[in-house]
């Protein structure tokens, strides 16, 4: 059972919290409803694929209907113009990527990044088996991964949720990454998901790299993608804190952060990594939505998901 005296204050999360995030599911529409549409919904029901739409009725051709549904043979028969209506396709499979790494072992904020990264995995995975979709993932850390294949069942997601926990449970700052971790599990990403499915990959911001954006760019030639990374307020700005020691297996780094062109060179470094980010989602046209430590993680879907609050965000 996970240790709850560490999961009270934003270090580490529990089973326990994040089936508990199904509760939280009606405060964001992630996906679609009956009568409402999600701004997620391009990417949950892609028609450039050739899928996600069934055929539903045939009924009386109304001003603005697409001319290139008309139903012709029912046309000729009544007399009068009919159109096909389609109603969306309600399965498919959603595969959350989610790193838990020694580097999202880490926040300033309101919790480390990796309770974030865990939180934003488990309400996905709520919402995407409430809208009756097949969930499945993996959970990449320094030295292992985790899969789990998607199903349409409770006990697929409290499978990849347990296994979430308990990954995070066993994080420390001394583990020791081997390569590539994000970039080893979108290839295994691609080798399992077939066309058609919707890939969430939650990572750290840092975790971007030249092997990364060319997996990522393969991925989306036949899935859609949502990127979520992850960061910290100390990942994009220097606070004016006098002479700081780091220490790390040895390792000693000083820095003097009342250097005001150190300061700003980490902050150049920073808005690079987000405009690298920006200018990767713009040109593969997936959806990207950024998550801070700095705020609440449903009150920052929201501003994404709001139409008329989206503006807000860059």
């Amino acid at each position: 059972m996970p240790d709850h005296s560490l999961t009270s204050h934003g270090i580490r999360i529990g089973l326990t919290e994040l089936i508990e995030m199904r509760h939280r599911v009606r405060e964001v529409q992630l996906f679609s409803a009956p009568g409402q549409r999600s701004p997620l919904v391009g990417l949950h029901h892609s028609k450039l694929r050739g899928r996600g739409v069934d055929f539903d009725q045939v009924r009386v051709y109304q001003a603005g209907d697409d001319v290139r549904n008309i139903d012709w043979r029912v046309t000729a028969r009544t007399q009068e113009p009919h159109t096909k209506l389609f109603h969306e396709e309600r399965e498919r499979p959603i595969y959350i990527l989610v790193e838990q790494s020694r580097r999202l072992f880490f926040g300033s904020g309101l919790m480390f990044k990796s309770v974030l990264a865990a939180q934003a995995a488990a309400l996905i995975g709520w919402a995407a088996l409430g809208h009756n979709d097949r969930i499945g993932g993996l959970v990449f850390g320094d030295n292992e991964h985790y899969e789990i294949k998607p199903r349409r069942s409770k006990q697929s997601l409290l499978q990849l949720l347990n296994r979430l926990a308990r990954v995070n449970q066993s994080l420390h700052t001394e583990a020791q990454a081997q390569g590539d971790i994000l970039g080893t599990a979108l290839r295994r990403a691609r080798e399992v998901l077939r066309p058609g499915s919707l890939a969430i990959v939650i990572c750290d911001e840092r975790a971007l790299n030249p092997v990364v954006e060319q997996q990522l760019g393969l991925l989306s030639r036949h899935c859609d993608l949502l990127l979520l990374p992850l960061s910290d307020p100390l990942d994009h700005a220097l606070p004016a804190a006098g002479l700081l020691r780091f220490a790390q297996r040895g390792a000693q780094l000083e820095l003097d952060t009342l250097d005001a062109s150190l300061r700003q060179s980490y902050r150049s470094l920073a808005e690079a990594r987000i405009e690298r980010w920006e200018l990767l989602a713009q040109k593969l046209r997936v959806v990207l939505m950024p998550l801070s430590t700095q705020s609440e993680m449903i009150e920052q879907l929201r501003e994404y998901l709001d139409p008329q609050r989206s503006g807000k965000h860059r």
